[in-house]
Formats: C-alpha cells, sequence, structure tokens
C-alpha cells in the first residue's frame, strides 16, 4: 500500500466517529412546477423525517437545460432568500436537488474557460456568495474540501454547500434509490475494472483506490476484459464507455443497498431522459445512435440497475475534473456518507460535475 494513502486512510478511520451530520443540515429543493420533484421531495420528506423548514420550494422550468439568467433568478436566488429568512446559511450543510429542477446551465466558452456548468456544482457556491464572495463563470473553483480526508466537513472552515439529487429515469428509480440508501450496510467488493491502455493516470487512480482498501474487499481487474454480472457489490469504479472493450450498456451488477458509482465518462449525467431498452452505448463517429446527443453511458443506468449513488458530468470535464477513486472510495469506507465521500474527491466547483444519492447515506463500520 502507498506509505501516504495507508496515513490518510487510518486518519479517515480514526475520525469516522466526527461524521456525524444528520437530516437537520439538509435542505431540500423541490420545483412546484414538476410534479415529479414534489412527488420525490413528499416521499424524502417522508422516510428521513426532514424538518419542515428544511423544505425549500422554488418555481421554475422543468427543462434539464437553462440559461445562466434562469439559474440565477429562479433558482439560486430563490435558494439563498429561503436560507436568509429562516436563519438556515450556517446550519445547512447539504442541499439536495430532485429530478424536475434543470440540470445544467447553457454558457458561452469552450474547453477549461467555459461558463456551462452543472447547476448542482454551481449552488455549491452559494454558501460563499451568501457571506460575501464572488466568483468567476468561466472554468471551474477549486474545492477547498478536495483532498481533506482527516477534516469534519463544517462551516465556516468549508465555505461551500455539498450538493447531491435525488434523481433517475422516473420516481419509482429514486424511491427505491432512497429506500436502499436507508439499508446500506458496510459490506461487499469495491470492483475496480482499468482499461487495458492508459496514459492520462485514471489507471493510476484506479489502483491506489484498490491498495488504500482492504485486500478481501477488492476486485481490481488489469486485463482488457470488462467485468461483467458481480455480486455483492459496494462500490464500483471503471472507464464506462471510455473502455473501448465495453460493449454492453449495462453491467448487470448485483449492486448492494447503499453501492456508490465513479466513471471517467464525460457526458454521462447529460439527462435523466429514458433512452429506449435498445438502445446502447457505441462510438463517436455513430452519430445516428447517439442518445441526447452522446453515445456513452449514463448515470442514470446505475440508478436503475441498484446502485444507490453515482456521480455523472453534464458537459466535458476532462479527466483532471472528475472525482478521483483514490479519496472516493476510502472515505466511504472510513464512515464518510455519500455527499462528503464524492466531494472530498472532486478538484473543482462551479463546473460539470453532479453526485445522485440522498446525501447521509453513509455504509458504516464494515460487517
Amino acid at each position: 500500500m502507498n506509505p501516504w494513502l495507508s496515513i490518510v486512510f487510518a486518519a479517515g478511520l480514526a475520525v469516522s466517529g466526527a461524521f456525524g451530520q444528520t437530516v437537520e443540515n439538509v435542505l431540500l429543493v423541490v420545483n412546484e412546477s414538476a410534479t415529479i420533484s414534489r412527488r420525490i421531495g413528499e416521499y424524502y420528506v417522508h422516510k428521513r423525517e426532514v424538518p419542515l423548514q428544511n423544505f425549500c420550494r422554488i418555481r421554475t422550468t422543468d427543462a434539464e437545460e437553462i440559461s445562466r439568467a434562469v439559474y440565477e433568478y429562479e433558482i439560486e436566488r430563490p435558494i439563498a432568500r429561503y436560507l436568509k429568512s429562516h436563519r438556515l446559511e450556517d446550519k445547512i450543510l447539504y442541499i439536495v436537488t430532485t429530478l424536475g429542477v434543470p440540470l445544467k446551465i447553457r454558457g458561452a466558452g469552450e474547453g477549461m474557460g467555459t461558463e456551462s456548468a452543472a447547476v448542482d456544482s454551481e449552488l455549491t457556491l452559494l454558501y460563499g456568495k451568501l457571506k460575501g464572495a464572488t466568483f468567476r463563470t468561466a472554468g471551474l473553483v477549486p474545492n477547498p474540501f478536495y483532498g481533506k480526508m482527516q477534516a469534519r466537513f463544517q462551516h465556516p472552515q468549508f465555505p461551500i454547500y455539498l450538493v447531491t439529487r435525488l434523481a433517475g429515469y422516473d420516481f419509482h428509480d429514486v424511491e427505491a434509490m432512497i429506500d436502499r440508501s436507508l439499508d446500506a450496510r458496510n459490506r461487499g467488493k469495491f470492483v475496480f475494472d482499468l482499461k487495458a491502455s492508459d496514459s492520462d493516470g485514471g489507471n493510476a487512480w484506479l489502483r491506489e483506490a484498490a491498495q488504500a482498501l482492504p485486500k478481501e474487499r477488492v476486485v481490481l481487474d488489469e486485463t482488457s476484459q470488462v467485468l461483467y454480472n458481480l455480486r455483492d457489490v459496494i462500490g464500483y469504479a471503471a472507464w464506462g464507455s471510455n473502455d473501448r472493450d465495453r460493449k454492453q450498456r449495462r453491467l448487470g451488477f448485483q449492486w448492494l443497498p447503499g453501492a456508490i458509482v465513479a466513471e471517467f465518462v464525460s457526458t454521462d449525467g447529460r439527462t435523466f431522459a429514458r433512452p429506449p431498452d435498445s438502445w446502447n452505448i457505441t462510438t463517436w463517429e455513430d452519430r445516428a445512435h447517439l442518445f441526447a446527443g452522446s453515445p456513452q453511458t449514463l448515470t442514470a443506468d446505475y440508478i436503475r440497475e441498484g446502485a444507490s449513488g453515482c456521480s455523472g458530468h453534464v458537459y466535458e470535464p476532462y479527466l483532471a475534473a472528475t472525482p478521483h477513486p483514490q479519496y472516493l472510495f476510502p472515505a466511504y469506507f472510513s464512515g464518510r456518507n455519500l455527499a462528503e465521500s464524492y466531494y472530498v474527491s472532486i478538484p473543482g466547483l462551479s463546473w460539470q460535475n453532479i453526485v445522485v444519492g440522498d446525501p447521509l447515506c453513509k455504509i458504516g463500520k464494515p460487517q
């Protein structure tokens, strides 16, 4: 095991008892204009016993892609007013959006200088804005919580909100995901599936993640073969459709309650519209068979299959800004909740990342 990661892992276990935030720290955001958003919100409030003062209702379009003006006037400002009027700015640590709340902000520019971003990633900056901070709209903003494996997430030390989304292809997908989150336990295998060749570093991150977890809990595949139909999976990271050897859209895994997923895929969070069952992942050259403008794997497929959490990207994030598995999975194993585990692994905010799942989902101590 990498000595540095050994230290991080041990420290994480030592302070796991400090990761005790509760539903009192969650703000639930529902779009009153979307029936699906209201249904999900009501179900989550019931199952998690969310305090009613932590239930924020906004009214905006249910379109997945919006302009920055719509984001600012119909999403960010109403949430900011709600937090201020209820004196929740510091108490709230996690914001939970729901299917039916817009997903992505259309912006000018390209590459690392684009003004496009995920709604949820943009919302992470709201705490700082409430305290008077200003941020550029082009490019990503460094995440102050990234890599802080030993630190308790709290304000004002970390001046951001951690934002996750309760979403899937339909209400039943989200309902089942919430139920699984409540049944999460620390058991099963963490699966890391490397691709045949990688010059960018992602395979090295997957190896580091595997080395930072108990050997008996890890499946590490370094061959060109893609893993399908595994059982008792509690964590999974791979290249998705960026692995040329992957030919199937669905993995066919048996996911345990609390299972989380991360992939190095550019557009897996691009939509929550459900593709035809006959649709399969393909290549960019196969223009006739793109879905929602892309041939790549979809975050929502993992939720439909039985995962309890999954990251994704609404537009091109570039590999360096995707969740780093060598932080994500050791954090989750050591006691962090879903929201903190993902955000401790994500380098930038106001960017293309989304995190799907109940922020409070956690697997606890190993069984």
